[in-house]
């Protein structure tokens, strides 16, 4: 009997957030607390697991954006002060509980983790990238790249030249970040419209994902359904996602997320206590928010909740993670059995479930992972390229347009929301182009300077974080305001540069605060 191929890909990504004109700015917390509760608790698991040996290889997009925020000094030095003000109020909770037990174990408990936490981020330096970097040299984890602002490259299909600068910019970012070229990219959102294997191929990459409808309705139809990859016209191999095994993880209706056993998200002592008390570690500005203290459970739909008891949350991890085995070996058996090739199950999830959204999420992939490598011999860790180098006579099929979004997409990105931005950005992407076949041999160091920024607003302009944002009403005065300064910008820039008299404070300002990709090829565009 074969033996099936389980690819587990986490998406790591978040919009490039950096506001050096503020002391504290909340958006920015973002980043701080998937430092927190994500990406430094994934790290030690994935650490422990390299250490000991276990077979395991995992896939990991680590988008160009979120690189670029963790090798920013400035975001690494908040980083470590959002860190230390973590440590403080866990200390002050361990005092201010003293005389409750259950709490004051919780309130030890977190300040162990963000001591664990502290010493990991400072022992490397503040730097995480090299950290991941370490984990592909050693063979662990196979890094992809996304486009370079998380683009939603569908809704570009009109300017050929945005489609490929969001894709050659990403790869020469991801090159410097971990020292080699990407083999795969996760298109953003999922997102695919026939003709982008093109700009992919250009670009050296030789896989994507998509979600399971965007192969299924290919032309021809995929012989193996989601279970095997198939070649695209153009070359590029695409692999479907598979949305049994995803939404048994990331649902917290029908998933593992929203038993009572976990760590409720929303209630958090950022809102439950005084704001006298509260306000030493809140920031410059004071006001509540999140400070990833957490006493509570799920326990049910109501505001009414039981305080979160650690051990009967780590029992449930146990037994999800062996229940998310069975049903893996239960998914492969037959698949095995009948295909005559080996079967290959691809499930994506976004990095931040693992820790942010569900706390316990890092403790369930550990033993998952484990009882996978150890405990049963139907299937085996791969990554795709790995599946490609041993499976390398694949059907041919031209899937169909599709994204992850509701309903399989693009209305998510496209309706009455957040329409209104298309216009603007299309006539900048139009403008962009032209500017830069214009000025493509220039030898002049400003205007150089110049066209660069153009790029990089641009480009931080195109984010889909921000329709989305705007289309689920989170941050959606943040996300339009976003669009219109990037948009403005580059707006001014390319008025001065048409006027061919450079402004050398305006652009030092872009610079400073807007310091994506320092060394962006601005000629991508032409």
């Amino acid at each position: 009997m074969r033996k099936g191929r389980f690819v587990l890909l986490l998406h790591a990504h978040l919009p490039y957030v950096r506001h050096p004109e503020h002391e504290d700015f909340l958006e920015e917390d973002w980043f701080y607390e998937a430092i927190v509760e994500t990406y430094v608790p994934l790290l030690r698991v994935f650490d422990r697991l390299a250490a000991d040996g276990a077979p395991v290889r995992l896939t990991m997009s680590v988008t160009p954006t979120l690189c670029a925020m963790m090798e920013d000094p400035l975001l690494q030095e908040r980083a470590a002060r959002h860190i230390a003000r973590s440590v403080a109020l866990a200390e002050s909770e361990v005092r201010r509980t003293e005389h409750d037990r259950a709490r004051n174990d919780l309130a030890r408990f977190y300040l162990g983790r963000f001591l664990a936490v502290q010493e990991y981020f400072e022992s490397r330096h503040r730097r995480l990238v090299p950290a991941f970097r370490a984990l592909q040299e050693a063979g662990f984890l196979e890094i992809i790249t996304c486009a370079a602002t998380h683009g939603f490259l569908p809704l570009m299909a009109e300017h050929p030249e945005s489609v490929r600068a969001q894709i050659k910019v990403a790869c020469d970012y991801h090159k410097s970040c971990f020292g080699r070229a990407p083999a795969g990219i996760w298109l953003p959102e999922c997102a695919y419209f026939p003709g982008v294997e093109k700009f992919l191929r250009e670009a050296d990459l030789k896989w994507f994902v998509l979600d399971a409808h965007g192969l299924m309705f290919g032309k021809p139809q995929p012989r193996f359904a989601i279970f095997a990859p198939c070649y695209t016209p153009e070359g590029p191999a695409v692999f479907a996602r598979d949305r049994d095994s995803s939404r048994q993880v990331w649902s917290a209706e029908e998933g593992y997320p929203g038993d009572p056993a976990y760590r409720d998200f929303y209630r958090d002592i950022g809102y439950d206590l005084g704001l006298d008390y509260l306000r030493p570690f809140l920031g410059a500005d004071g006001n509540r928010k999140f400070t990833g203290l957490k006493y509570h459970r799920i326990t049910g739909r109501t505001g009414d909740k039981e305080i979160y008891h650690r051990p009967w949350a780590e029992s449930a991890a146990d037994a999800h993670a062996s229940d998310f085995l069975a049903n893996r070996i239960g998914q492969f058996q037959p698949l095995c059995a009948e295909m005559p090739i080996d079967p290959v199950v691809v499930s994506p999830y976004d990095a931040e479930l693992f820790g942010h959204w569900w706390f316990e999420g890092p403790e369930f992939l550990d033993l998952f992972l484990r009882k996978a490598a150890y405990d049963q011999s139907v299937f085996e860790f791969a990554t795709p390229s790995g599946y490609l180098a041993d499976n390398d006579i694949l059907q041919v099929v031209q899937p169909c347009a599709s994204s992850w979004g509701n309903k399989g997409y693009w209305e998510v990105w496209l309706d009455q929301s957040n329409a209104w931005i298309y216009p603007h950005l299309h006539a900048a992407s139009r403008r962009m182009h032209e500017a830069a076949g214009k000025n493509v041999k220039t030898r002049t160091k400003w205007k150089q300077d110049t066209l660069q920024q153009m790029a990089r607003e641009l480009l931080l302009a195109q984010s889909s974080d921000w329709a989305f944002l705007m289309r689920t009403g989170t941050a959606r005065d943040y996300a339009a305001r976003r669009t219109k300064d990037h948009l403005l910008r580059f707006n001014r820039l390319h008025e001065v540069l048409e006027a061919g008299r450079p402004d050398a404070d305006f652009l030092a300002a872009c610079r400073e605060r807007d310091n994506i990709f320092p060394d962006l090829e601005w000629r991508h565009y032409a």
